[in-house]
């Protein structure tokens, strides 16, 4: 293992280039703690070059949003025949897109919360007050609003009060051109972390997520202080349970690799409702990854150590 060499992806042209780059620099330092030699290489277009011209035993995807998490970038290392830790192309595509991962998990029987999707397009061509007004009669009050792709809760809302609604799809189309609008489930916000294992995909801990705010907005991810963590989180044994077994059944029906992070809520009546699925978790100072990782007693440079090693494997 001391003699490969991983090219850390991080960086790139999304709106979580900053986060991405935080974590880029965190997984760096833990690879390089367990032995291997690591070069931090930026999504640019040194990319293909750098692919030529020096090939890396493999590259680990610490890109967030956009082509680091469509697809995009996983395509390109396919054709070059590039070892990679993460989801492969056409699995990362169904998971970037909100709605087809919910859809495709309601299908399967897991409970996610009704929603409606609805590009800029049918606001501006039918009237925005009639389409408002008729999601509000389907769904009901409170709604969750966030863009159909994306991560770190970018352009994400809870709308509590109709008046509220029109500013706040303003905001969330600033983010994309279509809206995924849900019912908002209160109860115990979780994320859990699925690492693919020699027996198959196992689930980490959950981690409890409490904002000060009451939403777990991108100011509340990335500013330290302003959201309590629990690790584990502070469920029943069965819920507990429950969480692990639907990110693990998330991990396994939208075809993840590797690594993933399921987003749920843990009702005020036990159901759990998947909220998201995320193929490139965040792993800077705030993030869920790791405190999962630490909560299981195990070390962040040594699961993706050994994640570099079956994506050499392969």
């Amino acid at each position: 293992m001391a003699d490969r060499m991983v090219a850390v992806l991080s960086g790139g042209l999304s709106h979580e280039r900053e986060v991405s780059i935080r974590s880029g620099r965190r997984l760096s330092a833990a690879l390089r703690s367990v032995g291997l030699t690591v070069e931090e290489w930026d999504a640019d277009a040194s990319l293909l070059t750098r692919l030529r011209s020096n090939r890396p035993d493999a590259v680990v995807v610490a890109l967030h949003g956009g082509e680091g998490e469509n697809g995009s970038v996983q395509a390109i290392l396919e054709m070059f025949g590039v070892p990679y830790v993460g989801t492969d192309s056409r699995a990362c595509r169904r998971a970037w897109d909100k709605p087809t991962a919910k859809a495709e998990l309601a299908r399967a029987g897991l409970a996610t919360p009704e929603w409606v999707v609805l590009p800029h397009a049918t606001f501006r061509e039918l009237g925005a007050k009639p389409v408002l007004d008729a999601m509000v009669s389907t769904l009901g009050l409170p709604l969750m609003l966030k863009p159909d792709q994306g991560g770190s809760a970018l352009g994400a809302q809870v709308v509590r009060d109709a008046a509220e609604l029109p500013p706040a799809m303003v905001g969330c189309l600033a983010y994309g051109d279509t809206v995924l609008a849900e019912q908002f489930i209160s109860g115990v916000e979780v994320a859990v972390a699925v690492v693919d294992g020699p027996e198959g995909p196992y689930a980490l801990p959950a981690v409890e997520i409490v904002p000060e705010t009451g939403v777990y907005d991108y100011t509340a991810r990335y500013t330290a202080g302003l959201t309590d963590f629990h690790a584990p989180a502070r469920l029943d044994a069965a819920s507990a349970k429950a969480v692990g077994e639907l990110a693990v059944a998330a991990h396994r029906l939208l075809g993840l690799r590797d690594v993933s992070r399921t987003d749920a809520i843990v009702a005020e009546d036990g159901t759990v409702y998947f909220l998201e699925v995320n193929v490139s978790p965040g792993l800077t100072e705030t993030s869920l990854l790791p405190m999962a990782v630490e909560a299981a007693g195990q070390s962040l440079g040594d699961i993706y150590a050994g994640l570099v090693e079956r994506a050499v494997a392969r």
